[in-house]
């Protein structure tokens, strides 16, 4: 286990290191935060939806954790072309370790952006309202980002250049934010896009999250737990697997 530690504290200090990275993942949710929640906070609430900040808040808080979670895997690319990936898959332990150190380092980063979201949108306004329940709140918080680092992981594994990494990312990544409960609810929604925003593993978080926070539940804390956390566990299996048939 130990080499997972180092392994997730490398992923950690590479972040640090990196200032103009920490600050460039905070302007696409703050710039959503701002524009969406301060632009269409009248619309919504004259819709009687009250308060579109506390709404949106959860959505953009998983928005920083989800952008940051899956462009970790880049860096299994890079790593892979400048030989550092190499010193490391030739160490006396097993990628199985490799990719859960790696996979915590991601996710624990994701973590961090998430919650200096969470800060902003406080700033900006969002209140949650069961104290208690904040824990679960980062709990799911924590899922998303390992689930998402997972996937990362698993499709940098199958690629060898940067810009392949960032189109597929783009093509998966957009979708899955849009077409989930961030930006609205899913009720009254045509039955199609009902049904693909239930496929989405990124809705069930943010409906814990939001739920935690203090909004009702549209699936129920246990579903959100459940499904979210099934699809972590099988997203690692994935990505560990096609980790331990990298060839170099």
């Amino acid at each position: 286990m130990s080499a997972v530690y180092i392994l997730w504290l490398r992923q950690i200090k590479r972040f640090l290191r990196s200032r103009a990275r920490m600050i460039g993942s905070l302007g696409q949710p703050l710039l959503f935060l701002l524009a969406l929640g301060f632009g269409f906070g009248p619309t919504y609430a004259k819709a009687g939806g009250g308060n579109y900040i506390q709404y949106l808040a959860p959505g953009v808080i998983s928005m920083g954790i989800l952008f940051t979670a899956v462009f970790s895997g880049i860096e299994i690319i890079w790593d892979r072309q400048f030989g550092f990936l190499k010193e490391t898959l030739v160490a006396p332990v097993s990628r199985l370790q490799i990719v859960l150190g790696r996979t915590l380092g991601g996710a624990t980063v994701a973590m961090f952006q998430g919650i200096v979201v969470f800060v902003v949108c406080m700033i900006a306004g969002f209140r949650f309202e069961r104290a208690l329940f904040l824990p679960f709140a980062l709990l799911f918080m924590f899922l998303i980002a390992i689930l998402f680092t997972a996937i990362g992981t698993a499709i940098a594994c199958n690629l060898e250049d940067m810009q392949g990494f960032q189109l597929v990312m783009n093509f998966l990544v957009m979708p899955l934010f849009f077409f989930s409960n961030a930006l609205f609810p899913v009720a009254g929604l045509p039955k199609p896009l009902q049904a693909i925003i239930r496929f989405n593993p990124l809705t069930y978080g943010i409906d814990g999250m939001r739920g935690s926070f203090g909004h009702a539940y549209v699936f129920g804390l246990g579903t959100d737990f459940v499904v979210l956390g099934i699809l972590t566990a099988i997203l690692l299996a994935v990505g560990s697997y096609f980790f331990s048939r990298i060839q170099l």
